[in-house]
């Protein structure tokens, strides 16, 4: 069989059993061999016409013609790599080297030797698929600004490994520990190693500047942190129990599929160790593009450090199938079941956000002997409809109108509805984003089904039969949900908890302050409990 190598760092190149392969001229050719390679698995033809053909008047007809191209490229013998059907289209990678699976695997390795870690540093310095950018596709660009994020975080393990390595001398080791802290300034290693190294190189004045700069630092952060005094810390072997940089973790996404009580198919995404921790589904997802989120990806990335963390896209958007008959509460609350039971899951902790707060509460009153504990964030526990005056009903059709007959429109001014009630304090490139996400998560009639659906929900009875530990968080100036809808959930379900947080927003933003508070306030109500009874 002949082996193929792929070179995504720099120029992107294929090499057949060492000859270089001739690439179509065509960036957007290219930019999609780039994008089946490195996510490694089918995509719906549409997700792949909006990723990269937004403008032609035939975009099918344009992949087509890609993928005609892409097909001789990817063979290998008799063995057609590229997967198509009328639905979708992929490349089986899993027999292809490409380099940042390689670079990523070596990184890991303790016995890479240390010449190569500083030849792999150089290579990372390269820009991943250089030359593949394409400014008119905003949802390619963030997908492409994402995975070159993903090759600095993989130079940041590089360089702490650097940094921490015994047969390096003090002339070397230095520079690396300042570049480290550089790269990674909320590292607790990276702080502690620096601080070690400039005591143990006789810079005391500097380590305890440094050391003064670190603490203020995190305890800014809600980051608990010793700062390493004397000998005590030993860099090169670990200092402190830290979790593994998020890096790798996108490459580790394993995403599946499994099949709801009416075959409806639903695609559920598993990503990190640990104790599970379930992500009720939540309109709108999709587990790739939210992976690669500016907005939320920081949330997601920061859990999987600690848990198990389990997502999916319910019916009717991102992976999962939209052309679905049932699209109600119930058929929510089926998805989780579906996605629980294919996840070979016995106990474990439940997260609901906005809408998915409610179907966790279902869930978790109609199987309490599988929730360990429950989190609850910007969650209500009735739809718009219920005991809705007039005006209020007349409003919500009006925005279903609205959404019906914009949602697939270039200009996003319908959609700004949405993103500034959501997101009031995004930066107008957040809400670029968050635009292109809700077009590329559902198409129009399903938008206007999920409204629709979300006015119906109502589960103000089961709350008082919930018996499981339930932590409740709302943003104190949320424009979507008001908090004191979040306070008397609290208040209606036995013992909950309850914690605001300084924030506008419906949709917490990754880079504020309250995200971290957010995150921080799970892991202290998970503890080590949550996944104590799990398969």
């Amino acid at each position: 069989m002949s082996q193929l190598v792929v070179k995504t760092l720099g120029e992107l190149t294929i090499h057949r059993d060492g000859e270089a392969v001739p690439l179509p001229a065509s960036k957007r050719t290219r930019a999609l061999l780039g994008y089946l390679l490195l996510t490694g698995r089918s995509h719906r033809r549409e997700s792949l016409c909006e990723l990269l053909w937004w403008k032609p008047d035939d975009p099918r007809g344009a992949l087509r013609w890609s993928l005609s191209k892409i097909r001789p490229l990817v063979r290998a013998g008799d063995e057609d790599r590229l997967i198509t059907d009328r639905e979708r289209a992929g490349i089986d990678s899993t027999q292809i080297e490409i380099d940042r699976r390689r670079l990523a695997a070596e990184i890991d390795d303790e016995d890479t030797a240390l010449s190569r870690l500083e030849q792999i540093s150089e290579i990372l310095a390269e820009t991943l698929l250089d030359g593949c950018d394409l400014s008119d596709q905003p949802t390619f660009a963030h997908w492409l600004t994402a995975q070159r994020q993903e090759i600095e975080r993989l130079r940041e393990r590089v360089m702490a490994r650097l940094a921490t390595h015994p047969d390096l001398s003090p002339g070397r080791l230095l520079p690396l520990a300042r570049a480290w802290c550089e790269a990674e300034p909320f590292s607790r290693r990276a702080a502690s190693n620096l601080i070690t190294r400039l005591e143990q190189f006789g810079f005391a004045d500097e380590a305890r500047d440094q050391c003064d700069v670190y603490t203020q630092r995190f305890r800014q952060a809600g980051v608990d942190w010793t700062p390493p005094t004397g000998d005590e810390a030993q860099p090169a072997a670990g200092a402190e129990a830290e979790p593994a940089s998020a890096g790798p973790f996108l490459d580790r996404q394993k995403i599946q599929f499994c099949m709801a009580e009416d075959n409806v198919r639903i695609a559920y995404a598993t990503v990190g160790q640990g104790p599970p921790l379930v992500k009720a589904a939540n309109w709108l997802s999709h587990l790739e593009l939210d992976w690669d989120a500016p907005i939320w990806s920081p949330l997601f990335r920061q859990l999987a450090m600690d848990y198990r963390l389990i997502r999916y896209d319910e019916r009717g958007n991102g992976l999962s199938d939209w052309d679905v008959e049932d699209l109600t509460f119930d058929a929510f609350v089926t998805d989780l079941e579906s996605v629980v039971d294919a996840s070979g899951l016995e106990r474990f902790a439940l997260l609901g956000i906005s809408q998915g707060a409610a179907v966790s509460i279902a869930y978790a009153v109609k199987h309490p002997h599988r929730v360990s504990k429950l989190i609850l964030f910007g969650g209500y526990p009735a739809g718009w409809r219920i005991d809705a005056s007039e005006e209020t009903i007349r409003e919500r059709e009006a925005i279903m109108t609205l959404t019906a007959t914009g949602w697939g429109q270039h200009n996003p001014a319908y959609r700004q509805i949405f993103s500034s009630t959501f997101m009031p304090t995004a930066t107008p490139e957040e809400l670029e984003w968050f635009n292109e996400f809700q077009r590329a998560t559902a198409s129009p009639e399903n938008a206007v089904r999920f409204l629709s659906a979300f006015g119906d929900i109502d589960v103000r009875h089961l709350l008082g039969k919930l018996r499981v530990p339930t932590l409740v968080i709302h943003s104190l100036r949320d424009q979507r949900i008001p908090v004191q809808t979040g306070i008397d959930l609290a208040t209606a379900i036995p013992d909950a908890e309850f914690l605001g947080l300084e924030s506008d927003n419906h949709l917490l933003l990754g880079r504020e302050p309250s995200s971290q508070a957010f995150v921080s306030a799970i892991r202290d109500f998970l503890g080590s409990a949550s996944g104590s009874n799990n398969r």
